[in-house]
């Protein structure tokens, strides 16, 4: 075990138990190989988090990273620093120039120095190669430190975590790679939290909104951060893909292992070259090592450390919808403290503009006298709410900006931003609707509870057990029905209301029994065919749309951020100046470039579809895309699509058919661009809704039909199922097969 592992786990109740292998075990190598190839690459990643911190940086060649030219110092303001990098990497590559032509004799000092970093009998071609290869790293040694002593707080929780799902333990290490260990990390690509997870990516595990962001919750990102990497790890079966996937996209390592023909990480890293697999993907195997090698001997790099101690928090769960400030009073803690304990509260809850939601898991200080269910319980009356503050709403209009709407509506901009999940400030689009962060006019109404009622969810529970529930101010028919799983008919007539809407709080209600209606009560598990309806998923083979069909056009996808050296243009946060991620730090140095699909690519990580158009001009047809939306996002008409690929007018498009495109009007990359954006505002849409609560492995018996089964029995779209199942012919399932199939949860208000 390693020694930051063994502090950490001193610091810890001797009553939890962990086990799994640690970084030092004989297995460690088989699940995370280092092969003599990456060698080079894992030594320069171990320097630049050992040898040289964010005041200085190497100019190295961004393909050998064993020729590193000089270390730079740039303690002075970005815009200097940025000339002294530019300069220092001119002059390099002038001389790599010369050398490349052949000169050979009558060296410099200095062009003798840079040709010595070469392989003797390196050829004029490599030369001239390395001089459009010049790139510079910002140092991180003295983040990695910092990561290090703020991992005690957490690591044996996520070692705990990993052995719970059977996950190599050596996984504990890449909150170094991702964010210096820091849930209040923020990169210039809108991820968050100590496992940077972009919105998209993150909505599939967690609860991310303008109430509740889970991202920076460091314990609930890391079950999210968990589940993501076995998920990883099921369809691409080899850890370093798996991890590359994190930062990459399962799609992206999906279509490197077909093109490559080979699973090994090192033939990927030499041979893939895929679009959107750039410097920060092609190096994020390799830079985990150099971390896994750096943690495990952290005293050899940065001797002793005093590791922070792992906080000493129980869970609380809340009874009702409560303001902010109204609980710090009750439970005799700071604002600024509460808010340290609980992450997981947007700025919205902080600000006062929305309530702590009912049934959120407050995290409290752990204290012998009093339990904290017990303050909560004791809440007052009129500090209880019985509904969320709702919304307000702002369509935008032509040549509005968000500067303009936050001061039309006396918000501030940075919680405009940040509440509505803006990456720029500076993009928004004719047609959006955003979020407000306002407290409106109708704020829910101050909840009155009977003697002896139960508060929020528990109300249910009560009821079902009484029969009886009292109204509490705020409630409605309807809202109780859908609480109790009730008709709302047979809830009016069984209580004698011809008015439904004359109930009173403090009012007793008989409530119906269980079976009592001839449809069973509703659950708060999702129904079996929302979730699917909500998608908009067919059964069978989808029907083609005409060409009418709504168009992501060009202007509407946000451009891709530019990538720049961390430390010299500081990246866009939204909120408060934290430190970069790592991980943005290796992206965000490459100067290399960026195009629209390496934007976007990681926030759809954990969809393992292929969104890219190959080679040849095709591309595999994924669920609910028909023709008309390529003839659209391709700006043809539908009929040259279906005489390019000899379909006769009326027939379908099938999942997994690979279809050849026109690109005379746009370019791949636009229509990428388009197809990547619709297919992120079409899974946006449903996990704002849902959420993945588990995986279940579901073994086919004779007759099933996997439509069905998806839409029937496990209310799951088929979009999805075919995400969780990549490799699979859903039309072709034998018995015996084992199909994944998600199991989903609505997510509350």
């Amino acid at each position: 075990m390693t020694r930051v592992a063994i502090v950490a786990m001193a610091l810890v109740a001797a009553s939890v138990s962990v086990g799994g292998a640690s970084a030092q075990d004989a297995g460690a190598s088989a699940n995370f190989p280092k092969p003599a190839e990456l060698v080079s690459a894992v030594e320069f990643w171990t320097r630049v988090y050992t040898e040289v911190g964010t005041d200085e940086g190497f100019i190295h060649d961004s393909e050998n990273l064993a020729v590193v030219y000089e270390t730079v110092e740039i303690t002075t303001s970005s815009r200097q620093r940025r000339r002294i990098v530019q300069g220092r990497t001119e002059q390099y590559r002038e001389i790599l120039t010369a050398l490349g032509r052949g000169k050979r004799t009558g060296l410099s000092t200095e062009e003798a120095r840079i040709l010595a970093l070469w392989p003797d009998g390196v050829s004029d071609a490599e030369l001239r190669a390395a001089a459009g290869r010049l790139r510079f790293q910002l140092g991180q040694s003295n983040r990695f430190r910092a990561g290090l002593i703020r991992s005690g707080r957490w690591r044996a929780y996520i070692e705990k975590v990993l052995d719970d799902r059977g996950l190599p333990r050596e996984l504990a290490v890449l909150p170094h790679v991702e964010s210096s260990f820091d849930p209040t990390a923020y990169s210039h690509a809108g991820a968050a939290g100590m496992w940077q997870f972009t919105r998209s990516t993150g909505r599939r595990y967690m609860r991310i909104d303008h109430i509740v962001d889970e991202r920076r919750d460091p314990f609930l990102s890391t079950h999210a951060a968990a589940r993501l990497l076995e998920d990883n790890y099921s369809v691409i079966r080899t850890w370093p893909l798996a991890l590359t996937a994190y930062n990459h996209g399962l799609g992206g390592m999906r279509r490197a292992v077909r093109q490559v023909g080979t699973r090994d990480i090192d033939a990927i890293v030499r041979e893939y070259n895929g679009r959107s697999f750039g410097f920060a993907s092609r190096n994020f195997y390799t830079a985990f090592l150099a971390a896994l090698e750096v943690d495990t001997n952290s005293e050899r790099y940065f001797g002793p450390l005093e590791l922070d101690s792992p906080a000493d928090l129980v869970l609380a769960s809340m009874p009702d919808y409560v303001d902010a400030r109204e609980l710090s009073r009750v439970l005799n803690l700071s604002l600024a403290d509460l808010r340290q304990f609980n992450p997981a509260l947007a700025d919205t809850v902080w600000a006062g503009d929305k309530f702590v939601p009912r049934g959120f898991e407050l995290r409290l200080p752990s204290t012998p006298s009093t339990e904290p269910d017990t303050l909560l319980a004791n809440l007052p009356a009129e500090v209880r709410f019985a509904a969320q503050r709702p919304d307000e709403f702002h369509t935008v209009q032509s040549g509005e900006t968000l500067s303009g709407i936050a001061a039309q509506y006396r918000v501030s901009l940075v919680a405009l931003v940040r509440m509505n999940g803006l990456n720029n400030r500076n993009f928004i689009r004719v047609g959006q609707v955003l979020t407000l962060p306002t407290t409106g006019a109708a704020a829910a109404p101050a909840a009155v509870l009977a003697a002896g009622a139960p508060a929020g969810g528990d109300a249910a529970v009560a009821a079902a057990s009484s029969g009886e529930y009292i109204v509490r101010r705020g409630d409605s028919i309807d809202r109780i029905a859908r609480t109790l799983g009730v008709d709302q008919a047979e809830l009016l007539g069984l209580n004698g209301v011809s008015n439904r809407n004359l109930i009173y709080p403090g009012q007793v209600l008989r409530v119906p029994a269980p079976g009592a209606a001839d449809e069973p009560p509703a659950t708060p598990v999702v129904a079996a065919r929302t979730p699917a309806a909500a998608a908009g998923q067919e059964l069978a083979v989808e029907q083609e749309e005409a060409s009418s069909v709504a168009v992501v056009a060009a202007a509407e996808v946000a451009p891709a951020a530019v990538d720049r050296p961390a430390g010299f243009d500081s990246p866009e946060f939204v909120g408060p100046p934290v430190i970069v991620a790592v991980n943005d730090a290796a992206a965000a140095d490459d100067d290399s470039g960026s195009n629209a699909l390496d934007s976007v690519q990681a926030t759809l990580a954990a969809d393992p579809s292929d969104y890219s158009v190959a080679d040849d001009g095709t591309i595999e047809v994924q669920s609910l895309e028909t023709l008309g939306h390529y003839a659209d996002w391709l700006g043809i008409r539908t009929q040259r699509l279906r005489d390019l690929n000899g379909l006769s007018f009326g027939q379908a498009v099938v999942l997994g058919q690979r279809i050849r495109l026109d690109f005379s009007s746009v370019d791949q990359g636009v229509f990428e661009q388009r197809r990547i954006a619709w297919q992120q505002s079409l899974q946006e849409s449903f996990f704002a809704a849902y959420r993945i609560a588990n995986v279940e492995d579901h073994v086919v018996r004779p007759g099933e039909s996997m439509w069905l089964l998806a839409q029937s029995r496990y209310g799951v779209p088929v979009w999805l199922l075919r995400q969780y199942n990549p490799d699979l012919d859903l039309d072709l399932v034998v018995p015996g097969t084992v199909v994944k199939f998600p199991r989903l949860e609505p997510i509350a208000g």
